[in-house]
């Protein structure tokens, strides 16, 4: 199963971090590849991205459906693709340091099924953990940003 997680330091504390990452709004769009999302109820979305596999860009849409909400500390959330045989998850996650810095990680699971499955998955060994490092990333710096921290 092509997978990833990526941990950072945030100077910042854990609930500022959750107020942020509690909202599906917050963080769809900072996905690489961004088309658009749409969220359906508190706990299902829809995201549309254009992936680049090397070889191939495509345009995919995945079903979100979030698990659980552990605040200040834990997203978890299922994945399935819409437009293509996908299936997976994730989980971001935050573990205070003390009270002004906070490790997250992100983590991204996506596995491809159907008759290309297995060399599609051969292609997503690469891109997931680059793109759970991205979104996990793209969150910090939208997070320090919107904190004015340097």
């Amino acid at each position: 199963m092509p997978q990833g997680t990526h941990t950072v330091e945030v100077p910042l504390d854990i609930q500022t971090i959750w107020n942020f990452v509690h909202d599906m709004n917050n963080w769809a769009p900072l996905v690489p590849g961004y088309i658009e999302h749409e969220i359906l109820s508190e706990r299902q979305s829809t995201w549309a991205f254009k992936g680049d596999l090397g070889f191939m860009k495509k345009t995919v849409k995945l079903q979100i459906d979030i698990q659980e909400w552990n605040e200040p500390s834990e997203v978890t959330f299922d994945l399935k693709g819409i437009s293509d045989n996908f299936k997976g998850g994730g989980f971001f996650r935050a573990e205070a340091i003390d009270e002004k810095t906070t490790k997250m990680s992100g983590h991204l699971d996506i596995t491809a099924g159907g008759m290309m499955g297995a060399m599609v998955n051969q292609i997503l060994t690469k891109f997931v953990p680059q793109t759970a490092k991205d979104l996990t990333d793209a969150i910090v710096e939208k997070l320090l940003e919107i904190n004015l921290v340097k």
